[in-house]
């Protein structure tokens, strides 16, 4: 199933698309917040119906120990607000925790050497990737048990 990845931010949402076989997460492209979330979600469905995505995955952004913050908060009713939008096309919409994904994703940024300016234009994109990695990783796992 092919997967899209969101990570929410307030100025962008970072995109992030698995393969078929939801083997590997790729970042895809910073999709710029706009005046209304609305737009934001169209913005998202028009990603979803060019890359023919199954499923989107957004990220939970939970404090260390666990616990919801109000970003994750956020995050759920975003999450609720794409359901009723992707609904349309039937389109189911998750949410996976997304803890330290900004933080790898900037690490491994920094350690390809890429400057500052350069990072902030990829890291969302590079999150949503690490984050849907997870997911889909999870559900490999999951899956290999039962």
């Amino acid at each position: 199933m092919r997967c899209l990845g969101l990570d929410l931010g307030a100025k962008r949402i970072g995109v992030a698309l698995c393969d078929p076989d939801e083997r590997v997460a790729t970042p895809l492209q910073v999709v710029n917040r706009s005046k209304t979330k609305h737009d934001d979600y169209v913005a998202i469905r028009r990603v979803v119906e060019e890359y023919e995505a199954q499923a989107v995955v957004v990220g939970l952004p939970l404090n260390m120990s666990g616990k919801a913050t109000a970003a994750a908060q956020s995050a759920m009713a975003e999450a609720e607000q794409l359901r009723s939008v992707l609904s349309v096309i039937s389109v189911p919409v998750y949410v996976h925790d997304e803890r330290l994904t900004t933080v790898s994703a900037d690490r491994s940024l920094m350690e390809m050497q890429m400057k500052a300016d350069a990072r902030r234009r990829v890291v969302d994109k590079v999150a949503a990737a690490v984050m849907l990695q997870g997911f889909i990783d999870h559900r490999r796992n999951t899956s290999d048990r039962t």
